[in-house]
């Protein structure tokens, strides 16, 4: 992992939910993301039977999630959403979380964008 690097810092908020407690900055060729103090974030949307293999806030990938969250929260177009999961998957790598998992989590994002803003909307 980066030195550099730091961890988000959350407080539980409610049932599933979470609180960042302190501005959160994390920056990469896309530019820098700034993760306000207060923004609530549910973690990452893993279906609840792959829970025991990945657990929607394990703290390997827990800051990438909230910064995916952050950015597909402020996306205005498909676009922004691709951005979001490129973010997402230098986040991922940033964090030294594995290839094979970073690539499984980016891969699942892309093609939920895809199909919710690409096929869905088509109807």
């Amino acid at each position: 992992m980066s030195d550099d690097i730091k961890r988000v810092i959350l407080k539980p908020y409610s049932k599933d939910k979470f609180e960042v407690v302190q501005d959160y900055f994390f920056e990469c060729g896309f530019g820098r993301v700034n993760v306000p103090k207060g923004y609530i974030t549910n973690g990452a949307n893993i279906p609840r039977m792959l829970w025991s293999i990945y657990p929607p806030n394990s703290p390997e990938y827990l800051s990438a999630v909230v910064v995916h969250d952050f950015l597909c929260d402020e996306a205005k177009s498909y676009e922004d959403y691709q951005k979001a999961d490129k973010v997402f998957f230098i986040a991922l790598k940033e964090l030294d979380v594995g290839w094979f998992k970073s690539a499984i989590f980016y891969h699942a994002c892309r093609v939920y964008h895809f199909m919710k803003y690409k096929v869905l909307r088509r109807k």
